[in-house]
């Protein structure tokens, strides 16, 4: 299994439009062959002393922390599967960054392979 990974800050009055914005990209990844789509919003995160997730993200006051993952059959299906999506005309409107429901500049993501499945 190969997983893409992501934390975003969504300030949240925005919360709604990610949400809407996040189910219309999950239909699509799972159209294409995702796995699982999950979008997470953050209910017990603490700012730690030296890392944490709103540390993470840069975290304003008026800001949540978002936690997604997306899971594939391998990085080979992921690399396929993305070229797909981001090439998708249905999404054209959301990669407009201007008109994202967060700062993009400060999404970390990356791409895992899985080591343990229970």
């Amino acid at each position: 299994m190969y997983v893409d990974g992501f934390i975003v800050a969504v300030p949240k009055k925005n919360v709604d439009a990610y949400r809407r914005m996040a189910r219309k990209a999950g239909k699509i990844w799972r159209e294409y062959g995702a796995l699982e789509f999950h979008e997470c919003v953050a209910d017990d995160v603490k700012k730690g002393k030296l890392t944490s997730f709103p540390r993470s993200v840069k975290l304003k006051p008026n800001e949540t922390v978002m936690f997604s993952w997306i899971t594939y059959k391998s990085r080979k299906d992921r690399d396929r599967i993305n070229a797909k999506v981001m090439n998708d005309k249905r999404l054209a409107n959301m990669m407009d960054m201007k008109a994202m429901p967060f700062d993009a500049k400060r999404m970390i993501y990356g791409g895992f392979k899985s080591i343990v499945d229970l």
